[in-house]
Formats: C-alpha cells, sequence, structure tokens
C-alpha cells in the first residue's frame, strides 16, 4: 500500500522555524511532482508549495513566499518543507501530496503560538 508519512510538526513560538519531511514507500517517487497542503483550524485545505518531479522547480502560495522552502531528496523518496520566520497563522494541519491530488497523507500538527 502506498504510503505518506509526515514528520518534524510541533509547536513554535513566532519566528521561530520548522523542517517538515515526507517520507514516501510502495510507488515511483521521483516520477511524481509533490505538494504541501495546510488546513487551519476551521478553515478548508490551502495550497502551500509544489514541487516538480526533478526538484528544479517550485512554486509557492503568496502567504509563504519567501519564508519556506520545498525541497526533495530522490534518493531517499522524501519531500521536505523548511518553514523559517513562522507566524500564528501558520497554525495549521500540515499535509504531503502526491502530484496529482490522489493520495495524502495523515498529516502534521503545526502550532504557532506565544
Amino acid at each position: 500500500e502506498l504510503q505518506l508519512v509526515e514528520s518534524g510538526g510541533g509547536m513554535v513560538q513566532p519566528g521561530g522555524s520548522l523542517r517538515l519531511s515526507c517520507t514516501t514507500s510502495r510507488f515511483t517517487f521521483s516520477s511524481y511532482g509533490m505538494a504541501w497542503v495546510r488546513q487551519g483550524p476551521g478553515k478548508g485545505p490551502e495550497w502551500v508549495s509544489n514541487i516538480d518531479t526533478g526538484g528544479g522547480t517550485t512554486d509557492y502560495a503568496d502567504s509563504v513566499d519567501g519564508r519556506f522552502t520545498i525541497s526533495r531528496d530522490n534518493t531517499r523518496n522524501t519531500l521536505y518543507l523548511q518553514m523559517n520566520s513562522l507566524k500564528p497563522e501558520d497554525t495549521a494541519l500540515y499535509y504531503c501530496v502526491r502530484g496529482p491530488g490522489d493520495f495524502w497523507g495523515q498529516g502534521t500538527q503545526v502550532t504557532v503560538s506565544s
């Protein structure tokens, strides 16, 4: 069974940093673009960032551009999201998503609070 497993979430103060990871298995990771999507409390899903198969092309939502960096390691079948200068409005459940949106991980909680 295909797996996407997020980790690295937690509670951090405003201005802090976290690095999320998504380990994948049972599909050819290097053949798929990948994305991060988040869902804040009482909100709908919000696309955060995506990356192409080779990692050379990335896109970001305006709300995170300049603060977050998406990357991938195709040798480790792992997707990353480096989050810096975190704000309270970044509080959400963060999901790793396979490119077409057909498979999602279970999510990892990020809470930004003083």
